[in-house]
């Protein structure tokens, strides 16, 4: 009977060995060694790189001593056509070692995110083929999934019978927004660029990044075109979020919730025109699907001024009518807590009166 620890003691003589080495060596089955050799991978013992008849085994000690050997990255255009997300990614993690060395909480953000991303372009993008690349440099841990196809704003724009792609992108970023709404939830996006450390999704000429730094969200009109829709996702490999934090956050955890996604968070600066005397119009546009929530948090970083009517519109008109649903801000300046306060008010004294 051959045992492990003789397997490692040959690999870390020999720094990395076959199957069939094993084989000949033992003069026993491809089955029986891989069965072995499986184990040793699955406990972490060794590495497995490749697939099929053309993988071998590596120490970690060797890999270690011999970076310059393996891949920092990993590249591959696929047919889309019965396309799997998790077939895909299991066939990334088979080649590309250096994912098995991430900490549990990133891989799980990197399953969660890359699952999603390339879901939407088998099942959303009709484009001929899907471009997946994913690196490891440094301490920066990313992933690119591009496609040739109809591109993701200008789908949701005619979906949606919105004005514009711009309104497309307001609306992806409130959640809960697909062209599928039987069969998809609408929050693979929401959720993926609030785990990333940043988020890009470029198609034609519209590009949407969120970081989690100082650059906040924005939305740009690029003078590249992008026929289709670029994904890029970036995350720290030492970063310590975990999945777990990020659903908590947009989740009610009252009493009276379901711990369903029920909160959304609103950066009002990407609804107006320079930041001020924001209208009617503009408070109907941010609202729009807005009822679908439980709590709704209306960021207010960066706007200097908002307009009786929008607050009206928002404090008044939608809470009369939507009751049970609870609005919140943050970072609001003197100006606008005025505004939002005295809306407020009139909306309480109007209700009394009535």
């Amino acid at each position: 009977m051959i045992s492990k620890v003789k397997i490692l003691e040959i690999l870390n003589q020999k720094g990395k060995i076959t199957s069939s080495e094993l084989m000949e060596t033992f003069n026993v089955s491809r089955q029986y060694i891989n069965r072995i050799l499986l184990s040793l991978a699955k406990d972490k013992s060794i590495i497995k790189i490749g697939a099929t008849r053309n993988s071998f085994y590596i120490s970690k000690a060797f890999a270690e001593d011999h970076p310059e050997d393996f891949p920092s990255s990993f590249h591959k255009k696929y047919l889309n056509k019965n396309l799997e997300e998790h077939k895909v990614l299991a066939e990334i993690e088979e080649k590309f070692f250096k994912l098995s060395e991430l900490s549990e909480n990133v891989r799980s953000v990197l399953t969660f995110a890359f699952s999603e991303m390339f879901n939407n372009a088998i099942e959303h993008s009709n484009s001929k083929y899907i471009s997946v690349e994913i690196a490891l440099r440094g301490d920066k841990l990313s992933f690119m999934i591009e496609d040739s196809g109809i591109g993701a704003f200008r789908n949701i724009q005619k979906k949606r019978n919105l004005h514009s792609e711009v309104e497309a992108i307001q609306d992806l970023l409130k959640g809960k927004t697909t062209t599928m709404p039987k069969s998809h939830s609408g929050e693979g996006i929401f959720f993926t660029s609030k785990a990333a450390d940043l988020f890009v999704l470029h198609s034609f000429n519209y590009q949407l990044s969120v970081a989690s730094n100082k650059n906040g969200t924005q939305i740009k009109h690029v003078n590249i075109q992008k026929r289709g829709t670029r994904v890029i996702f970036e995350i720290d490999v030492n970063s310590e979020l975990h999945l777990t934090d990020i659903f908590k956050k947009y989740t009610n955890l009252t009493e009276d919730g379901d711990h369903g996604f029920d909160m959304t968070e609103i950066r009002v600066k990407l609804f107006t025109m320079a930041g001020i005397h924001i209208s009617r119009s503009q408070a109907r546009r941010i609202l729009s699907g807005l009822e679908k929530f439980k709590i709704i948090l209306l960021d207010f970083d960066n706007v200097s001024l908002v307009g009786q009517a929008f607050a009206d519109e928002i404090y008044r008109v939608f809470k009369n009518s939507h009751p049970d649903i609870a609005i919140r801000e943050e970072n609001m300046n003197e100006a606008v807590r005025f505004m939002v306060e005295r809306a407020r008010g009139e909306a309480n004294n109007k209700n009394i009166k009535n």
